[in-house]
């Protein structure tokens, strides 16, 4: 179960809905396929960019089944996060058969460092299944510190990665100065990723990839490779829709973009609203350098 390694770009797919708010199931589906031929690692859904907390189980159920169909082989890596134990297992229990469960520090309780360490060791012994921590307390209210990360990393076999979107860059190196041998540090925040791969980390789960999955993609690959000054070029190129994903709540400003490209509309569902006219604008203009 532990053999995962996962390295690279990642998409953080996000949910297309049809002019109802009902999902658009056939721009997903085609979504999914242009992310494979784009050359992305592995597939992150059902997490923070497909607005899962406004999703049914039986929308979950089926968007889970078509990326199954679409992934091209590729890993699947699906959020499953709550803010109980219980809770979190059985949204697995409800969605089998990913290569590995992406789980949220809980939100809203507020944990300490121990309650995260329990909660993260019960979700991997009993998940029967690979386990990434997604550390994002600009959600959350609640920080993973590097030593509780560390922690888990070393003494929970079934915990083999995690999404770190903390922002803060002396955290991130920590955990990669840290973590044992085959335990993936992968950037949450698009514009560290860099940063984070020039430090000795793997990779991202980005949310800019949905718009622009190749470019992503080639600048993790180039970072990796140790080719920093193509990579770096590249990546400052890409910066200025890196942080426009973010002058919005995460989906909107990204569901704008992958409207200006012509793969799906820019609904989202509330609470969420779709982008206002200054953020569609900012988007087109940035994509106006890539077209």
């Amino acid at each position: 179960m532990n053999n995962l390694f996962l390295k690279g770009c990642s998409t953080a797919l996000a949910t297309p809905f049809l002019e109802d708010g009902s999902v658009d199931y056939d721009s997903y589906a085609a979504l999914l396929d242009r992310q494979v031929a784009a050359g992305v690692d592995f597939l992150t859904v059902l997490a923070t960019t497909a607005e899962t907390p406004t999703l049914s189980l039986e929308e979950k159920k089926k968007l889970l089944a078509i990326s199954k169909e679409h992934c091209g082989g590729l890993p699947l890596l699906v959020g499953c996060g709550s803010n109980s134990v219980a809770a979190t297992l059985e949204n697995i229990r409800q969605l089998p058969g990913a290569d590995a469960y992406l789980v949220v520090v809980p939100f809203y309780n507020k944990p300490t460092q121990e309650g995260m360490y329990l909660y993260f060791k019960a979700i991997a012994e009993a998940a029967q299944a690979p386990v990434v921590i997604y550390n994002v307390p600009g959600r959350t209210g609640a920080n993973m510190l590097a030593s509780t990360a560390l922690r888990l990393a070393r003494e929970v076999p079934g915990i083999i990665g995690i999404k770190e979107a903390s922002g803060k860059m002396d955290q991130c190196r920590e955990i990669i100065d840290g973590a044992p041998q085959g335990f993936s540090v992968l950037s949450g925040d698009d514009d560290m990723t860099f940063e984070l791969i020039k430090a000795g980390g793997d990779g991202v789960i980005s949310v800019a990839s949905n718009a622009l999955p190749r470019e992503v993609s080639l600048m993790c690959h180039l970072a990796l490779e140790g080719q920093f000054a193509q990579a770096s070029a590249l990546n400052d190129k890409l910066l200025p829709l890196m942080k426009g994903c973010f002058i919005e709540s995460n989906p909107i400003p990204v569901k704008a973009a992958l409207a200006e490209l012509g793969l799906c509309k820019a609904g989202v569902r509330i609470p969420l609203t779709e982008a206002t006219e200054q953020t569609k604008q900012t988007i087109r203009e940035i994509l106006k350098e890539w077209k």
